[in-house]
């Protein structure tokens, strides 16, 4: 099954104004244009690069580039993180939601890993002053489902970004996609809310049709059946569940 559209309508065919080109040509260049590196990102646990990827057609674009052979190895998480910031961007697109910049499996300088694209933010907000603010709250929601589907275990309120367009992005997904619950988050804020209608449907066709091949490829087959199960339940349930570990759910740093 092929992944369901962008949730915007068109917003395949014309420039998303968070980046400078359109969601198609945007991944298009990431998988096969030359990366060139900026610079490295600070305060990033594994090598993290800021890059710009350009081809011959004169089109480019910054992105975050993260190398397989750059990452520490974890405990609990096996090698090559960079394709679980693939297969989060391939579910949040299975689901129709943009709320993950355009990832792809890409090459560079230091071998194989992810290559996101790079999103023009406010950087001065995050989580929770968009939170206070009351800003992109709904895109905050989609992102707090997303989160509990993938399992995400490095939720901090500096991984959601507030693009020029006004949409709110999630990043740094490595730690996803566990097939044992360990959710960690700042994300508390919506707990016993109902889930949107419109999110639950999203979740529903999700269910109904099966996640796309090129997210399975990129998970083992208890991580799949626990996402799909973590799906069931959300849409069973219909609102947001709350922390029931005593307080043992959040990242840290939380910023």
């Amino acid at each position: 099954m092929s992944a369901s559209p962008p949730s915007e309508p068109g917003e395949t065919s014309k420039p998303a104004s968070a980046f400078d080109l359109g969601v198609d040509e945007l991944i298009e260049l990431l998988e096969q244009g030359e990366v060139e590196i900026e610079g490295r990102m600070p305060y990033s646990s594994n090598a993290t690069f800021l890059v710009t990827v350009h081809d011959g057609d004169g089109r480019r674009h910054r992105a975050i580039y993260k190398p397989g052979r750059g990452e520490r190895p974890l405990w609990d998480f096996p090698p090559d993180l960079y394709k679980r910031e693939v297969a989060t961007y391939y579910l949040a697109r299975a689901l129709g939601w943009l709320v993950v910049p355009p990832t792809v499996i890409g090459s560079g300088p230091h071998g194989e890993g992810s290559v996101q694209a790079f999103v023009d933010a406010d950087f001065a907000e995050h989580y929770f002053t968009l939170l206070e603010s009351g800003v992109g709250l709904d895109d905050l929601r989609r992102l707090c489902a997303l989160d509990l589907i993938s399992n995400n275990t490095d939720r901090k309120s500096g991984h959601c970004l507030l693009g020029r367009d006004g949409r709110v992005y999630g990043i740094d997904h490595g730690l996803s996609f566990h097939a044992q619950f360990k959710l960690r988050t700042v994300m508390w804020d919506f707990v016993g809310e109902p889930v949107p209608h419109d999110v639950l449907e999203s979740i529903e066709r999700f269910v109904a049709d099966g996640p796309p091949v090129e997210l399975l490829c990129l998970l083992d087959a208890l991580e799949a059946d626990a996402m799909m199960s973590r799906a069931k339940a959300l849409l069973d349930a219909g609102e947001f569940p709350d922390d029931d570990t005593g307080g043992h759910r959040f990242p840290w740093p939380l910023v």
